[in-house]
């Protein structure tokens, strides 16, 4: 049947207002150009023929199935991640954590094993301990600046590896190439959490990694305001894992948000290098002052695995930690954190804000190998002056730690 029996008013099937309204056929006027990407909008995909349901496979996307899969917009978004990862294939999730939970659901299964730097996202070690206690996966954690020591740690079981660099609190710098190549001569995949670079200032797949994951709510998005997350790949099966884990899970995003993320996009690279500029200016300038016991800054010679930074890395944002002398108690750092005026208390980051987090590292899987004793706090820099930055830590470590 051609399409144009399918045409309701070439039929005669619009005789009432409200049934036009339905299937009108609007004309719109051709050649409408503009840089912003259109936002389209669907649950449900109209298809020409049952022809085409009926050759419709979920491998293959160059087919359009349904909303929740993918749309023009959502697809604009992921091909453009691809290209700032160096990747081939990208699927979006509705936040970080759900892109981790992608991942472990995508590769490992019920008694097989998962390795986690003991210093990963909070939320990755509570996900690993649940898929431990109720699903049987065989979780263990290990320190990331173990290098090609990770050989040891490796199950005949083992399926995953999961890596973060830095560290998005104590801010290690791991040697990712020294731990994906055992990873692959023992057939093992590797995914790591690349939010801190967004994607612009470390490429892991130039690296060995297999996955890579971008929370898409920080330096993406751009004004905090939005959750989303992705998983970029460079091998088309393990892409397909994960798609069809996605799939079955029945995870999907809105248009409307990565219509946003996509208008961040074009400003991200500027934005990202001035977090990097103003947060490097911070973290020299609180060397010096005598309140701080130690600054962790991967940019810095004497953070862990400042070598393999300077390797691998371009730049560091925004993100940072430091470690306040012992003789200040968590009580004294905290009403510092509170008492900060232009800082903000908040978890997520990447925005125009500046943001400011104590830390216990005693209660985090750390603790067993850190080697300070006073209280941590990890700033994120916003876009706020430096010097103004400057002046409401200098005010508040006055009011707080002087009393």
């Amino acid at each position: 049947m051609s399409n144009e029996s399918h045409d309701p008013a070439k039929r005669g099937l619009q005789a009432e207002l409200q049934t036009a309204l339905l299937h009108h056929d609007d004309h719109l006027t051709p050649g409408w150009t503009s840089f912003v990407p259109p936002v389209t909008r669907a649950s449900t995909v109209v298809f020409p023929n049952l022809a085409a349901v009926r050759a419709l496979q979920w491998r293959d996307d160059s087919q359009w199935r349904y909303g929740l899969h993918a749309t023009p917009t959502s697809t604009m978004l992921t091909n453009r991640l691809a290209l700032l990862e160096g990747g081939s294939h990208a699927l979006l999730q509705p936040s970080g954590l759900s892109s981790i939970v992608n991942v472990y659901f995508g590769i490992v299964k019920h008694g097989e094993a998962v390795l986690i730097p003991d210093n990963a996202y909070g939320p990755n070690r509570e996900l690993g301990d649940w898929l431990s206690n109720d699903f049987g996966v065989q979780v263990d954690y290990y320190d990331p600046m173990i290098g090609a020591g990770i050989a040891d740690l490796i199950r005949p079981q083992t399926r995953l590896i999961w890596l973060e660099s830095p560290g998005s609190v104590t801010m290690e710098v791991p040697d990712i190439d020294a731990i994906t190549a055992v990873a692959r001569a023992r057939g093992v995949v590797t995914a790591i959490d690349n939010t801190y670079s967004a994607g612009l200032a470390f490429k892991p797949f130039d690296h060995g990694v297999d996955i890579s994951v971008q929370a898409l709510t920080k330096y993406q998005s751009g004004a905090s305001d939005i959750l989303m997350g992705a998983t970029i790949t460079v091998d088309a099966d393990i892409h397909a894992r994960l798609k069809r884990a996605r799939m079955r899970m029945g995870i999907g995003v809105s248009s409307d948000d990565c219509s946003l993320v996509l208008r961040g996009l074009a400003t991200m690279q500027l934005r990202f290098d001035a977090h990097d500029r103003s947060a490097l200016a911070l973290a020299q300038w609180l060397k010096t002052r005598p309140e701080i016991a130690a600054v962790l800054h991967p940019a810095l010679p004497d953070c862990p695995g400042h070598e393999n930074y300077k390797r691998d890395f371009t730049g560091a944002g925004g993100l940072f930690s430091v470690v306040f002398d012992a003789q200040y108690s968590p009580a004294q750092v905290d009403a510092f954190v509170e008492g900060l005026a232009l800082f903000k208390l908040g978890w997520s980051w990447g925005g125009a804000h500046s943001l400011a987090m104590p830390y216990d590292v005693a209660s985090m899987r750390t603790a067993s190998r850190w080697p300070h004793k006073g209280t941590l706090v990890r700033f994120f820099v916003g876009l706020e002056g430096v010097q103004d930055l400057r002046a409401d830590i200098e005010q508040s470590l006055a009011m707080q730690l002087t009393k």
